[in-house]
């Protein structure tokens, strides 16, 4: 390698592992690694890793992720945001019902990889008790805030997710407007209720009195709650659902009282699952998570405390919320149109 490039050993090893302090002129730097793609060398990773006490991977904790389709792109985001800055992704799929012991030991698994900090993703927007070993490399979660020990964290802004569900049906002329909740709770079912309430509020409207009904998010759930509004009393003309499964149910509902989407009742789901959302006919008007998004900041603000780089200062920031925006199909209309 140093005889085709025509320099030292000791320069060849200084330009392919970018040290800082070497003087080497930029024809020498670009001779050394044009002769290094024509051989096919490259850094010596091992070198590198003694030297700055550093491996270039990252660990994540992914909680039944792998196994989402749509909160799958929290993995892409972080991988894509890993790869640009020179690091490698090393991921673990872990169970929502795993014990504390068994959660422990999955960190535990990516700590004995020497990986350099850690993103630890959940399934679903809540607040979490971090694995206690979580702390012995910087960390970040995604999705989660913790209970415990402060970690920097990225979630979605829900309440602003169901602010532009709710104008989009104010934007369509509907003043008669139910919501379908998750039964369960959760951040998102808190924040996603205020959100529509205090739109509705914001608007003119009596938020506090709009229809809202609960069950468990899927499509049965959201089914069984249509059917208990759209058989009340002055029903409304536009649903709000808490996520697109919700919404499936919803259209069932509709379907079996008559009532033909947009035309007779416009809905907005939650989530942007394709596999439900642009499948629905006519397709779903939804707000979408941004789970890329999330996964490519939590690795980006990852690798700057591993770099010593975010200017924080030590201090852990409140939670990131990133926006949720809207994705704009069929299912909405004026009503009565």
């Amino acid at each position: 390698m140093a005889l085709a490039a025509g320099v030292s050993v000791t320069t060849v090893s200084h330009v392919l592992n970018d040290v800082a302090h070497a003087r080497i002129s930029t024809e020498t730097r670009d001779k050394v690694r044009s002769a290094a793609r024509q051989l096919g060398y490259g850094p010596n990773r091992l070198a590198q890793a003694l030297r700055s006490r550093r491996t270039g991977i990252l660990g994540l904790v992914s909680e039944n992720i792998a196994t989402t389709p749509h909160a799958g792109r929290i993995i892409l985001g972080a991988d894509d945001a890993a790869r640009a800055r020179g690091y490698t992704l090393m991921v673990i799929n872990t169970s929502g019902t795993a014990s504390p012991a068994s959660r422990k030991a999955d960190v535990e698994t990516l700590l004995e990889r020497q990986v350099d900090g850690i993103l630890y993703a959940t399934m679903y927007h809540r607040t979490v008790d971090a694995p206690v070993n979580l702390c012995k490399v910087p960390s970040v979660l995604v999705g989660a805030v913790s209970a415990g020990e402060g970690f920097p964290s990225v979630v979605p802004d829900e309440y602003a997710g169901a602010r532009t569900a709710v104008e989009t049906l104010l934007a369509a002329g509907h003043t008669r407007i139910g919501f379908i909740n998750n039964a369960a709770a959760a951040p998102s079912t808190r924040a996603r209720l205020c959100g529509f309430r205090g739109t509705l509020t914001g608007a003119g409207l009596d938020g506090g009195t709009a229809p809202v009904e609960a069950a468990s998010p899927d499509a049965k759930g959201g089914y069984e709650a249509a059917r208990r509004i759209l058989e009340g009393a002055n029903p409304p003309s536009a649903l709000f659902c808490y996520n697109d499964r919700m919404a499936m149910g919803a259209y069932r509902a509709a379907a079996e009282l008559g009532l033909a989407i947009p035309g007779d009742l416009s809905v907005v789901g939650f989530d942007d699952q394709e596999l439900i959302a642009a499948n629905l006919h006519p397709g779903l008007t939804t707000v979408a998570l941004p789970h890329y998004e999330m996964g490519s900041w939590a690795a980006e603000r990852l690798i700057e405390t591993v770099e010593g780089t975010t200017g924080q200062g030590g201090a852990v920031p409140e939670p990131v919320l990133l926006g949720c925006p809207l994705v704009p199909r069929g299912s909405v209309a004026g009503p009565g149109i």
